[in-house]
């Protein structure tokens, strides 16, 4: 599904990742950690092919992203949902309008009956006409989420969806995670928050991988 062969990244000359080599297979459960500037969100974006790769090889449903041309690369994206560390909306339009905001640009029409009802599985049906600036982080944090399926992508990339909610809403926003995972979305989630990658692991079969020297390295058990 996703594949890295060798690959590198450089930023400005210093090698950020090195040597990375692993397979995403369909219908697994990821979790990247690291320290910060390990380069998380590098491997992340190399993951979804908003970076190329300086070296190595990254293939994307079988097809290696440099042979991919730029609207090749825009209709591969449609199966890889992201959420994005820094949650950004368009803050004048209701919040259903934004989560539906990727079939719009798709030139998908897409059910209202199912636009609410996934707004409802993630607890904000009774926001769909709120304006983002309205909306709590972890209100946010749900509504990137919706936003991030509702193209019912293969593939869910969460870049420290956590990061700023407390751990009541991060379980809440892990339980979804896990849900879309028995459903048979392969998930990758980058967190700092080794309780949340514990309480995973006691529902759901999921890997653990750490950045270390520039390397991603299978983590023990010791999690």
């Amino acid at each position: 599904m996703i594949a890295f062969e060798n690959v590198a990244y450089n930023y400005g000359g210093g090698e950020l990742l090195s040597e990375v080599s692993l397979r995403l297979a369909p219908g697994s459960f990821h979790f990247l950690t690291g320290p910060s500037g390990a380069g998380k969100t590098t491997f992340l974006k190399l993951a979804y092919a908003d970076l190329l790769p300086t070296s190595g090889h990254v293939t994307l449903f079988d097809r290696e992203v440099r042979s991919l041309s730029r609207d090749e690369i825009a209709h591969t994206r449609r199966r890889i949902g992201v959420v994005h560390q820094d949650v950004q909306f368009l803050d004048h339009m209701p919040l259903a309008a934004n989560v539906q905001l990727p079939l719009t640009v798709a030139g998908k029409g897409g059910d209202l009956a199912d636009l609410k009802d996934l707004l409802t599985w993630v607890g904000l049906g009774h926001l769909a006409d709120a304006v983002p600036p309205s909306l709590s982080g972890g209100e946010r944090q749900r509504a990137a989420l919706a936003r991030a399926i509702i193209m019912d992508p293969d593939v869910i990339i969460a870049d420290e969806p956590t990061g700023n909610v407390d751990w009541e809403m991060s379980l809440r926003l892990l339980t979804l995670l896990v849900e879309l995972n028995r459903m048979g979305k392969t998930i990758v989630v980058a967190t700092h928050d080794l309780n949340l990658i514990r309480q995973a692991k006691a529902q759901v079969p999921a890997r653990v991988l750490r950045i270390a020297r520039r390397r991603i390295q299978l983590a023990g058990a010791d999690l």
